[in-house]
């Protein structure tokens, strides 16, 4: 089970921090990742970090504004926001997959998501 949380409503310029507890896996011989859904669009990537942490990777969109990280101690994976822009309004969803990648068919199981309203 993957549960989001720490989204919210925020000006334009400001941040936030998402994060993903899992619970009932061994959360670290996962890769995990974000992806985002904004109203009338397609699910797409956000960023994505290896199993140890090591390698991370990150949409065109967010590169330089948006730091994913994880915590396998504590099954916790991050998404810190800053910089955060109105077309970053999104329902943000975390995913654990087997493949570093992506692509969502890669990933295996999905969080319900947390809404992400950033403001003008």
């Amino acid at each position: 089970q993957l549960v989001e949380s720490g989204g919210g409503l925020v000006q334009a310029g400001g941040s936030l921090r998402l994060s993903c507890a899992a619970s009932g896996r061994t959360f670290s011989v996962y890769v995990m990742g974000w992806f985002r859904q904004a109203p009338g669009k397609e699910r797409e990537f956000v960023a994505a970090i290896s199993r140890n942490n090591v390698f991370t990777m990150y949409a065109d969109s967010v590169k330089g504004r948006f730091t994913i990280s994880r915590d396998n101690a504590k099954n916790t994976m991050y998404l810190q926001m800053n910089s955060l822009k109105p077309e970053d309004t999104a329902v943000y969803y975390c995913a654990v997959g087997g493949s570093y990648s992506s692509v969502q068919s890669d990933y295996l199981y999905w969080g319900q998501g947390t809404q992400v309203t950033v403001s003008s």
